[in-house]
């Protein structure tokens, strides 16, 4: 009776991993082409020195702000 179970068990476990296997094995949906642009992704605005010069600003504007109050050492 024992050897029945240990058998039966080995059988549904081995079941398992072979449809765990099948699963990871199968193809999955094609990646998309990298030369296409999705039509979620929007395009960035302006030109490049357009650009370049809004990251500048940005850069700026961060590094005039006041640093952020240090927590107390206790």
């Amino acid at each position: 009776m024992r050897a029945i179970f240990g058998v039966l068990s080995l059988l549904i476990v081995v079941a398992i991993v072979g449809m765990l296997v099948k699963k990871q094995l199968a193809p999955s949906a094609a990646p998309p082409s990298i030369g296409a642009p999705s039509e979620t992704m929007a395009r960035p605005a302006g030109t490049p020195q357009q650009q370049v010069q809004q990251y500048q600003q940005a850069v700026q504007g961060a590094m005039q702000q006041q640093p952020r109050p240090m927590p107390e050492e206790k």
